[in-house]
Protein backbone atom coordinates (compact mmCIF):
# COMPACT_ATOMS: atom_id res chain seq x y z
CA UNK A 1 0.00 0.00 0.00
CA UNK A 2 1.28 3.73 -0.94
CA UNK A 3 0.63 5.93 2.19
CA UNK A 4 -0.04 9.33 0.83
CA UNK A 5 -2.72 10.56 4.10
CA UNK A 6 -2.16 11.16 7.30
CA UNK A 7 -0.59 9.22 9.70
CA UNK A 8 -2.30 9.63 13.76
CA UNK A 9 0.70 8.91 15.62
CA UNK A 10 -0.61 8.37 18.91
CA UNK A 11 -4.31 6.95 19.83
CA UNK A 12 -5.79 4.65 22.48
CA UNK A 13 -7.96 2.32 20.26
CA UNK A 14 -8.68 0.42 23.61
CA UNK A 15 -10.94 2.98 24.67
CA UNK A 16 -13.46 2.21 22.45
CA UNK A 17 -15.61 -0.69 21.98
CA UNK A 18 -15.49 -3.69 20.39
CA UNK A 19 -18.95 -2.68 18.25
CA UNK A 20 -17.73 0.92 18.00
CA UNK A 21 -14.14 0.20 16.55
CA UNK A 22 -15.37 -0.78 12.95
CA UNK A 23 -17.17 2.61 12.32
CA UNK A 24 -14.32 4.66 14.08
CA UNK A 25 -11.46 3.31 11.74
CA UNK A 26 -13.75 3.98 8.94
CA UNK A 27 -14.33 7.74 9.77
CA UNK A 28 -10.57 7.89 10.02
CA UNK A 29 -10.03 6.62 6.45
CA UNK A 30 -12.81 8.82 5.19
CA UNK A 31 -11.06 11.79 6.95
CA UNK A 32 -7.64 10.88 4.83
CA UNK A 33 -6.27 9.14 7.61
CA UNK A 34 -4.32 5.84 6.40
CA UNK A 35 -2.11 4.84 9.31
CA UNK A 36 -2.10 4.60 12.83
CA UNK A 37 -1.26 3.74 16.23
CA UNK A 38 -2.65 2.55 19.31
CA UNK A 39 -0.06 3.05 21.96
CA UNK A 40 0.29 1.22 25.28
CA UNK A 41 -0.39 2.48 28.68
CA UNK A 42 0.05 -0.67 30.78
CA UNK A 43 2.90 -3.51 30.09
CA UNK A 44 -0.06 -5.83 31.70
CA UNK A 45 -2.09 -5.35 28.74
CA UNK A 46 0.34 -5.70 26.03
CA UNK A 47 -1.08 -8.61 24.63
CA UNK A 48 -4.44 -6.40 24.54
CA UNK A 49 -2.41 -3.75 22.42
CA UNK A 50 -0.96 -6.26 20.09
CA UNK A 51 -4.62 -7.59 19.38
CA UNK A 52 -6.03 -4.41 18.26
CA UNK A 53 -3.21 -4.31 15.82
CA UNK A 54 -4.88 -7.07 14.06
CA UNK A 55 -7.62 -4.28 13.18
CA UNK A 56 -4.81 -3.70 10.44
CA UNK A 57 -6.55 -3.81 7.00
CA UNK A 58 -5.69 -2.85 3.17
CA UNK A 59 -6.58 0.72 3.21
CA UNK A 60 -5.69 1.88 7.10
CA UNK A 61 -2.79 0.22 8.94
CA UNK A 62 -2.13 -0.21 12.63
CA UNK A 63 0.18 -0.58 14.52
CA UNK A 64 0.79 -0.62 18.82
CA UNK A 65 3.17 0.11 21.32
CA UNK A 66 3.91 -1.32 24.45
CA UNK A 67 4.51 -0.12 27.44
CA UNK A 68 3.54 1.54 30.91
CA UNK A 69 2.51 5.36 31.40
CA UNK A 70 3.68 7.19 34.12
CA UNK A 71 0.87 7.34 35.89
CA UNK A 72 0.65 3.88 36.28
CA UNK A 73 4.18 2.86 37.61
CA UNK A 74 2.89 2.36 40.85
CA UNK A 75 0.16 -0.63 39.69
CA UNK A 76 2.24 -2.30 37.06
CA UNK A 77 5.37 -4.73 37.44
CA UNK A 78 8.58 -2.90 35.78
CA UNK A 79 10.48 -5.14 34.23
CA UNK A 80 13.96 -5.01 32.98
CA UNK A 81 14.96 -3.46 29.89
CA UNK A 82 15.62 -6.89 28.13
CA UNK A 83 12.52 -8.51 29.00
CA UNK A 84 10.52 -5.79 27.68
CA UNK A 85 12.50 -5.38 24.94
CA UNK A 86 11.93 -9.38 24.22
CA UNK A 87 7.54 -7.76 24.51
CA UNK A 88 8.80 -5.57 21.96
CA UNK A 89 9.76 -8.27 19.29
CA UNK A 90 6.52 -8.50 16.95
CA UNK A 91 6.10 -6.93 13.46
CA UNK A 92 3.23 -5.12 15.01
CA UNK A 93 4.79 -3.18 17.82
CA UNK A 94 6.59 -0.12 16.56
CA UNK A 95 7.72 1.71 19.56
CA UNK A 96 8.19 1.13 22.90
CA UNK A 97 5.92 3.79 25.89
CA UNK A 98 4.12 5.51 26.65
CA UNK A 99 6.08 6.08 29.49
CA UNK A 100 7.76 9.04 30.92
CA UNK A 101 7.13 12.03 33.99
CA UNK A 102 3.69 13.18 35.01
CA UNK A 103 4.15 15.55 37.94
CA UNK A 104 0.62 17.19 37.41
CA UNK A 105 -1.53 14.99 39.75
CA UNK A 106 1.92 16.13 42.42
CA UNK A 107 2.28 12.60 43.63
CA UNK A 108 5.95 13.30 44.81
CA UNK A 109 6.51 9.96 46.23
CA UNK A 110 5.71 8.01 42.78
CA UNK A 111 8.00 10.35 40.86
CA UNK A 112 11.06 8.36 41.92
CA UNK A 113 9.65 5.23 40.50
CA UNK A 114 8.23 7.22 37.03
CA UNK A 115 12.04 8.07 36.85
CA UNK A 116 13.14 4.36 36.74
CA UNK A 117 10.53 2.97 35.07
CA UNK A 118 11.57 6.00 32.11
CA UNK A 119 15.43 5.01 32.21
CA UNK A 120 14.40 1.03 32.02
CA UNK A 121 12.00 2.06 28.99
CA UNK A 122 14.98 3.70 27.46
CA UNK A 123 17.27 1.38 27.59
CA UNK A 124 14.92 -0.92 25.89
CA UNK A 125 14.52 1.72 23.42
CA UNK A 126 17.82 1.79 22.95
CA UNK A 127 18.10 -2.24 22.86
CA UNK A 128 15.88 -2.77 20.28
CA UNK A 129 15.98 0.58 17.92
CA UNK A 130 12.41 1.22 18.63
CA UNK A 131 11.63 5.10 19.56
CA UNK A 132 9.97 5.41 22.87
CA UNK A 133 6.98 7.37 22.81
CA UNK A 134 7.61 10.16 25.68
CA UNK A 135 4.89 11.59 28.00
CA UNK A 136 5.74 14.37 29.89
CA UNK A 137 4.06 16.85 32.03
CA UNK A 138 4.91 19.81 34.25
CA UNK A 139 8.47 17.97 34.46
CA UNK A 140 10.32 19.25 31.69
CA UNK A 141 13.22 20.13 33.90
CA UNK A 142 13.55 16.42 35.26
CA UNK A 143 12.57 14.97 31.72
CA UNK A 144 15.12 17.18 29.68
CA UNK A 145 18.08 16.33 32.66
CA UNK A 146 17.23 12.38 32.00
CA UNK A 147 17.27 12.60 28.76
CA UNK A 148 20.64 14.32 28.39
CA UNK A 149 22.59 12.20 31.00
CA UNK A 150 20.86 8.77 29.27
CA UNK A 151 22.14 10.32 25.95
CA UNK A 152 26.00 10.93 27.59
CA UNK A 153 26.24 8.10 29.66
CA UNK A 154 24.91 5.58 27.44
CA UNK A 155 24.52 6.73 23.86
CA UNK A 156 21.83 8.09 21.38
CA UNK A 157 18.29 6.03 21.25
CA UNK A 158 15.15 7.00 19.24
CA UNK A 159 12.43 9.06 20.97
CA UNK A 160 9.22 11.04 20.59
CA UNK A 161 7.82 13.54 22.76
CA UNK A 162 4.08 13.09 22.38
CA UNK A 163 1.32 15.34 22.51
CA UNK A 164 3.51 18.72 23.07
CA UNK A 165 2.47 20.76 25.69
CA UNK A 166 5.74 22.27 27.36
CA UNK A 167 7.87 24.65 26.95
CA UNK A 168 10.78 25.58 24.42
CA UNK A 169 13.73 24.61 26.04
CA UNK A 170 12.31 21.15 26.35
CA UNK A 171 11.45 21.56 23.19
CA UNK A 172 14.87 22.76 21.72
CA UNK A 173 16.82 20.23 24.10
CA UNK A 174 14.93 17.01 22.20
CA UNK A 175 15.66 18.59 18.90
CA UNK A 176 19.11 18.59 19.88
CA UNK A 177 19.54 15.17 21.06
CA UNK A 178 17.65 13.61 17.89
CA UNK A 179 13.93 13.66 18.93
CA UNK A 180 10.96 14.07 17.12
CA UNK A 181 7.67 16.17 18.74
CA UNK A 182 4.22 15.49 17.82
CA UNK A 183 1.34 17.94 18.49
CA UNK A 184 -2.41 17.21 19.65
CA UNK A 185 -5.37 18.82 19.65
CA UNK A 186 -3.95 21.25 22.08
CA UNK A 187 -2.44 23.16 19.02
CA UNK A 188 -6.01 24.27 18.12
CA UNK A 189 -7.08 25.68 21.49
CA UNK A 190 -7.28 29.75 21.90
CA UNK A 191 -5.17 29.97 24.71
CA UNK A 192 -2.51 27.79 23.38
CA UNK A 193 -0.30 30.05 20.82
CA UNK A 194 2.52 29.01 23.33
CA UNK A 195 2.43 25.40 22.12
CA UNK A 196 1.56 26.58 18.52
CA UNK A 197 4.74 28.90 18.57
CA UNK A 198 6.83 25.90 19.13
CA UNK A 199 5.00 23.73 16.75
CA UNK A 200 5.77 26.39 14.00
CA UNK A 201 9.88 25.91 14.53
CA UNK A 202 10.63 22.56 14.53
CA UNK A 203 12.04 21.15 12.07
CA UNK A 204 10.14 19.81 8.85
CA UNK A 205 12.08 16.80 9.16
CA UNK A 206 10.80 16.14 13.14
CA UNK A 207 7.36 16.91 13.13
CA UNK A 208 4.57 14.50 13.60
CA UNK A 209 0.41 14.79 14.42
CA UNK A 210 -1.45 12.62 16.85
CA UNK A 211 -5.02 12.83 18.56
CA UNK A 212 -4.21 11.05 21.70
CA UNK A 213 -7.88 10.06 21.15
CA UNK A 214 -10.12 9.82 22.72
CA UNK A 215 -8.81 12.60 24.81
CA UNK A 216 -7.61 16.67 23.73
CA UNK A 217 -10.72 16.86 20.88
CA UNK A 218 -9.43 19.49 18.47
CA UNK A 219 -11.34 22.71 17.24
CA UNK A 220 -14.25 22.84 15.97
CA UNK A 221 -14.63 18.74 17.97
CA UNK A 222 -13.65 20.34 21.71
CA UNK A 223 -15.53 18.94 24.26
CA UNK A 224 -16.70 16.04 21.89
CA UNK A 225 -14.79 12.51 22.41
CA UNK A 226 -11.70 12.47 20.25
CA UNK A 227 -11.16 9.81 17.76
CA UNK A 228 -8.08 9.23 14.76
CA UNK A 229 -10.16 11.20 11.88
CA UNK A 230 -10.20 14.33 14.28
CA UNK A 231 -6.20 14.42 13.33
CA UNK A 232 -7.35 15.99 10.24
CA UNK A 233 -8.20 19.09 11.95
CA UNK A 234 -5.46 19.60 14.17
CA UNK A 235 -3.09 18.48 10.70
CA UNK A 236 -5.21 21.69 9.00
CA UNK A 237 -4.36 24.29 12.09
CA UNK A 238 -0.48 23.56 11.67
CA UNK A 239 -0.29 23.40 7.75
CA UNK A 240 -1.46 26.90 8.08
CA UNK A 241 0.48 27.83 10.24
CA UNK A 242 3.61 26.74 8.37
CA UNK A 243 2.37 27.78 5.25
CA UNK A 244 1.64 24.47 3.86
CA UNK A 245 -0.84 22.62 1.44
CA UNK A 246 -2.75 20.07 3.12
CA UNK A 247 -1.69 17.37 1.22
CA UNK A 248 2.10 18.24 1.38
CA UNK A 249 1.97 18.72 5.35
CA UNK A 250 0.49 14.91 5.41
CA UNK A 251 3.45 13.83 3.18
CA UNK A 252 5.79 15.37 5.21
CA UNK A 253 4.15 14.17 8.78
CA UNK A 254 3.62 10.64 7.10
CA UNK A 255 7.34 10.56 5.84
CA UNK A 256 8.45 11.67 9.43
CA UNK A 257 6.31 8.98 10.84
CA UNK A 258 7.73 6.28 8.56
CA UNK A 259 11.13 7.57 9.28
CA UNK A 260 10.85 7.22 13.01
CA UNK A 261 8.64 4.19 13.19
CA UNK A 262 10.81 1.99 10.85
CA UNK A 263 9.14 -0.85 11.41
CA UNK A 264 6.14 0.79 10.19
CA UNK A 265 7.78 1.67 7.08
Amino acid sequence: MTRTGLTDSHCHLDHFSDDELPDVLTRARQAGVDGLVTVGTRLSRAAQQKKLAELDRPDLRVWCTIGTHPDHVAEETLPDAATLAAMADDPCVVGLGESGLDYFHGQAEIRPLQQESFRVHIDAARQTGLPLVIHTREADDDMLAILRDETERNGVFPFLIHCFSSGPELARGALELGGYISFSGIATFNRAQSVRDVARDVPDDRLLVETDSPYLAPVPRRGKRNEPGYVAYTARVLADLRGMEDAAFAEMTTRNFTRLFSRAA
